[in-house]
């Protein structure tokens, strides 16, 4: 029986494992995932306690058309409810408590920001125009500021733009291109984010664990601790004929033979690698030495070009980083006063950023409980800063110098809470920061052959999966295209007919692209 050896343990490796059973017939007994860290999930984590602080990295969005996400989660039960499946839980949950989001900007005045309109000047919009026109090709090595005018950068569409989706003005403009493509169909609801999706609780509970225990049942082993560093390929062979998988478990060496039919599919890169928390009265410890996921990727791209360029994406951390923050609260005052101030209750509200923040701070306050073992009485709220480089407006020092509650100061800062209130906040809050090197590193300035297509040409049992792998059309920095590249990848190992559903493309419908028009020349 042919066997597949899986390096990481992100939601890339789980869907795979997941399509290579659903699919693929692989008896789960000859699934073998190779994990780094102690935990699975990848990016998709969250921890920590009620007592010390809830933490977790992040959180993706989700819309109607993710295609392949939906289609594999509508197989994988919920933990809550096994006769409903995680797919049908995330839209029951957008139906009953969809976003509707009247505070998306905030200005340095502590005042909502109007955002019927997106602040275009008619050169905004042509170079907007011109952007989504543009052939992929013709923006290979550019900048998202090569394409627009310093104006652009302070308009309304901008900052909801670039909050929502993380990216910066040094970023990629083939990125941006196909964000702007991909979803130019939420244009209409972009400012009250009523098209976004969103888990129940946070996506380790709501997505890592029930897919986990799905493939647990099935006889898939996770091997924690365990650290792929390097492969070893068929001497004189097509490149993608991997012959050996080495790993290093508990400091001791282990070689994997691996034949022609077992497949090897690889997290290249990692957007949350050397991420490091810190405490409510410490700031983050500097970044740790890059991971296996770079490391991997580097000594096997070597000399084979077809495999990517990683270079181009791990070389550049002061433009790649930003830093998240959890807030854990026993008292629900900052909840009360954040409804009172937003004219929402709590997980209707959306993004809140303030425009006027050297950090360009975000915040949101989800649906609660957040965590699935949250005890009543305990909220969770999140936020984070896309400049953590700069002093703050409140606190002289960059945020990657600060505690959390230095962090929850600055947030205070920019809200008109009365002193009271933020009294009370700061008495009863634990925040948790958390500082991501490498988080926008699939962002940053690239050519398209940086990225290896999925099953590189002449790959025999080789294939990338994840952020780093190449699937045209679709969008980095989503759940939707790691699920992508895991189902692409196992199809087209095992030559399957059952393929991915093409990517939407709302910018092909006429109907789409006239009300996105609309939206743009709203003044």
């Amino acid at each position: 029986m042919a066997k597949a050896y899986l390096v990481g343990s992100g939601i890339a490796a789980l869907a795979a494992a997941a399509f290579l059973i659903r699919d693929g017939g692989f008896d789960g007994a000859d699934i073998h995932l190779f994990e780094e860290q102690r935990d699975v999930g990848g990016s998709l984590d969250a921890g920590g306690t009620p007592q010390t602080g809830y933490s977790m990295r992040g959180g993706r969005m989700f819309e109607a058309e993710f295609r392949c996400t939906y289609d594999l989660l509508s197989g994988i039960p919920t933990l809550d409810d096994p006769a409903v499946s995680v797919t049908e839980e995330i839209l029951a949950g957008h139906e009953e408590f969809a976003w509707d989001d009247v505070a998306r900007l905030v200005d340095g005045d502590g005042l909502i920001v109007d955002t019927a309109s997106m602040g275009f000047s008619e050169r905004d919009r042509l170079d907007l125009v011109r952007c989504l026109a543009a052939p992929e090709g013709r923006l290979d090595g550019k900048r998202i500021t090569d394409c627009f005018g310093e104006h652009f950068f302070t308009t309304n569409f901008w900052f909801m733009w670039c909050t929502t989706f993380a990216f910066q003005p040094w970023h990629s403009a083939i990125e941006f291109r196909r964000y702007l493509r991909r979803f130019v169909h939420l244009f209409p609801e972009f400012a009250s984010m009523s098209g976004i999706h969103r888990t129940r609780y946070n996506q380790y509970d709501s997505i890592v664990r029930p897919l986990t225990a799905w493939l647990s049942e099935r006889g898939v082993t996770v091997h924690t601790g365990c650290r792929v560093v390097d492969l070893g390929f068929t001497p004189g062979s097509h490149s993608g004929t991997v012959e050996t998988v080495h790993i290093s478990r508990g400091g001791d060496e282990e070689r994997i033979a691996v034949s022609p039919e077992d497949l090897v599919l690889v997290t290249n890169g990692s957007m949350t690698d050397a991420s490091s928390l810190g405490s409510h009265t410490a700031a983050p410890p500097p970044p740790a030495h890059r991971s296996q996921a770079w490391l991997l990727w580097h000594r096997i791209a070597r000399g084979r070009p077809e495999f990517g360029n990683p270079a181009a994406f791990d070389k550049f951390v002061k433009e790649s980083r930003w830093e998240s923050f959890t807030v854990t609260a026993e008292d629900p005052v900052f909840l009360e006063a954040l409804e009172k101030f937003s004219g929402r209750e709590t997980g209707r509200g959306g993004l809140m950023t303030f425009t006027a923040s050297n950090w360009l701070l975000t915040i949101v306050a989800n649906r609660q409980p957040v965590y699935r073992d949250q005890p009543d009485g305990v909220s969770v709220w999140w936020g984070y800063g896309l400049f953590p480089g700069r002093p703050g407006n409140h606190t002289p020092k960059p945020m990657t110098m600060c505690s959390g509650r230095e962090i929850l100061e600055e947030v205070l800062h920019h809200l008109p809470f009365d002193e009271a209130t933020t009294a009370r906040v700061l008495a009863t809050s634990t925040v948790v920061p958390c500082l991501m090197p490498y988080i926008t590193s699939q962002f940053l300035v690239r050519r398209r052959s940086d990225r290896p297509r999925v099953v590189p040409e002449g790959s025999v049992n080789l294939a990338f999966i994840g952020q780093f792998a190449e699937a045209p059309d679709d969008v980095v920095f989503t759940v939707e295209y790691s699920v992508r590249t895991a189902w692409t990848a196992v199809a087209g190992l095992l030559h399957l007919d059952r393929r991915p559903p093409a990517v939407y493309k709302g910018d092909h419908d006429p109907h789409v692209l006239a009300a996105a028009l609309e939206t743009m020349h709203r003044r």
